[in-house]
């Protein structure tokens, strides 16, 4: 893998989608040249930040950028934030992670939750590209969250938008219309859910009386994004025996039916507290400055 060097990494646009998620564009060519959908990216936004993980949401190879969308979280997504375009950031290091799985499907259902949107998009959007007729359902916890429906309605035969309050499209969660569906006796080569574990999780129980393949993609916290911390491992059930998976080399998607999702959910809380004490000091010291 080729790494560019510290203030290669130009922010060429920026975009709030919503009040909490922001997408920008960053100017890494070797990254664009390269990326697949379903790969991510690892970044720095300065020499002394922590290192986290973004799905590649999207490359133009002609401008030699790269699409991310974050939400607004803790400490890193908010200095991030911060930046604008004309602005560089430290470092961009991809392309990481296993890329989509396409080959075989002809028919494909995407369903994703919130920001898992993001992740969702260039995955429908290669589906569409190579023919195949894609399903996509989106579902947010109300209208002022919703992000990217005229970019997934471009790519999709079907989209069905749904929100949890009711306040746009339909009330209810993604999981209602691919249940009703599945029940009208539709059929899917293979269902792909990406968003929050919960509805990842109840995704899969929705399919599994079908015998609908069905994917999911794993962004826990990462660090180095090789396999060498063990920062992202998952638990699989295969074959009656417990094994363990590095969401970044050997994901980020898996056989949802091998999710432990109870155990990947519970690990993914435990930083919840540090992540909110780290994002309220940031905004005091945006403040004082």
């Amino acid at each position: 893998m080729k790494f560019q060097t510290e203030g290669m990494y130009k922010i060429l646009s920026k975009k709030e989608l919503n009040p909490t998620v922001t997408q920008m564009e960053i100017q890494a060519p070797l990254v664009a040249n390269k990326a697949k959908p379903g790969q991510f990216i690892i970044l720095r936004v300065d020499e002394d930040g922590e290192r986290i993980p973004l799905t590649v949401a999207g490359v133009n190879k002609e401008t030699g950028s790269v699409k991310i969308i974050f939400q607004i979280v803790g400490e890193t997504t908010f200095r991030l934030n911060k930046k604008e375009a004309g602005e560089s950031i430290a470092d961009f290091v991809g392309p990481l992670g296993r890329a989509t799985e396409t080959e075989g499907i002809k028919k494909v259902c995407i369903v994703g939750g919130g920001v898992g949107c993001a992740i969702a998009l260039p995955v429908a959007e290669e589906f569409h590209r190579l023919g195949a007729e894609v399903t996509s359902i989106i579902g947010f916890r109300s209208v002022d969250l919703l992000i990217l429906e005229d970019e997934f309605k471009a790519v999709s035969d079907r989209l069905i938008v749904m929100t949890d309050d009711g306040s746009y499209a339909r009330h209810g969660n993604v999981t209602v219309p691919l249940k009703e569906m599945l029940e009208a006796g539709e059929k899917f080569d293979l269902v792909l859910a990406i968003g929050p574990g919960v509805m990842m999780k109840f995704t899969v129980l929705t399919c599994k009386p079908f015998g609908v393949p069905c994917r999911v993609s794993m962004n826990p916290i990462m660090i180095d994004g090789t396999g060498m911390c063990g920062g992202c491992r998952l638990t699989l059930n295969q074959d009656g025996k417990r094994v363990t998976k590095f969401a970044c080399v050997d994901g980020p998607e898996f056989d949802g039916y091998e999710v432990d999702f109870d155990e990947a959910m519970s690990r993914g809380r435990m930083y919840f507290d540090y992540e909110r004490h780290a994002y309220d000091e940031a905004c005091n010291l945006f403040k004082q400055a």
